[in-house]
């Protein structure tokens, strides 16, 4: 499993992109041509790297209603033809995979195929109601079929209570998380809010936080360059994607404002460690 220094080894600065592909082949909203669709997730990428970001997850974000937990093969094929293309104009950077609703099976292979970091599990472990219904974690078929695949450089970052859910059943925070790593194997942990665009609870994090000291944390929604401070560096990281966006897509300018601002909570933190 990823250690806090190893997930800020790899992921340097600590923010992650979102990047939301317009709906693809199959989709009920897909236009009919991929050409737009990979121009669209260049340009995102395109703003992220150069506004200094080198980190991205890409997902089917607008291919909803969403297959609960298998998508179709021409959903596979056709965020492999995307991701590709990134990464042949951004070979350096961090590429993950989300494959909603619920797919990791397909986020391996998609990953295995263009050479992606990590991909991201919405239900790794436990169980919750979601809009597609019921959705049950596979943490026991995910990580054999990691293995399977030889991707045990992969890490799976998975969402803990994941937005746009409830759990079937309340549990202890803390107890559920530590099941999340140390039963589930997660590699990383998210925390969002309920909703996408939702700041998390800062409560949660601390909690979180108490019972895994090294385990990686990220925040998962309604990261700003506003309320970046709040969390108090108690995260290691950002996954960073509608306080980004004008117009639904990546703008420069905004991501270079989130960074400026966290540079400046790390100057902050600094000066009160010498303090």
């Amino acid at each position: 499993m990823w250690s806090r220094d190893f997930f800020l080894q790899q992921i340097q600065p600590p923010l992650i992109g979102m990047i939301h592909l317009p709906p693809l082949p199959g989709a009920p909203a897909y236009g009919g041509d991929l050409k737009p669709i990979i121009a669209a997730a260049t340009a995102d990428l395109a703003a992220l790297a150069d506004g200094g970001i080198r980190a991205a997850i890409v997902e089917n974000f607008h291919d909803a209603p969403f297959w609960p937990e298998v998508v179709p093969p021409e959903t596979v094929a056709a965020m492999a033809v995307v991701l590709a293309e990134l990464r042949r104009q951004r070979p350096g950077l961090a590429l993950g995979v989300n494959v909603l609703r619920n797919d990791p099976d397909a986020a391996l292979a998609v990953a295995a195929a263009v050479d992606a970091a990590f991909i991201r599990v919405n239900v790794h472990t436990g169980a919750m109601l979601t809009d597609q219904g019921p959705l049950a974690g596979r943490a026991h078929r995910t990580l054999r079929r990691r293995r399977e695949l030889g991707l045990a450089q992969v890490g799976i970052f998975a969402d803990l209570r994941v937005k746009h859910a409830a759990p079937l059943a309340e549990r202890d925070l803390a107890a559920e998380a530590a099941d999340l790593r140390r039963r589930g194997l997660a590699d990383a942990l998210i925390i969002s809010g309920p909703a996408t665009g939702a700041a998390a609870a800062l409560a949660d994090l601390q909690t979180v936080r108490a019972a895994l000291p090294d385990c990686p944390l990220l925040l998962g929604s309604g990261i700003t360059s506003e309320n970046l401070a709040a969390y108090g560096g108690l995260a290691d990281g950002y996954i960073v994607g509608t306080s980004l966006q004008v117009g639904g897509r990546i703008d420069r300018r905004r991501v270079e404002t989130l960074l400026a601002a966290l540079d400046n909570r790390r100057q902050t933190a600094s000066r009160k460690d010498i303090v």
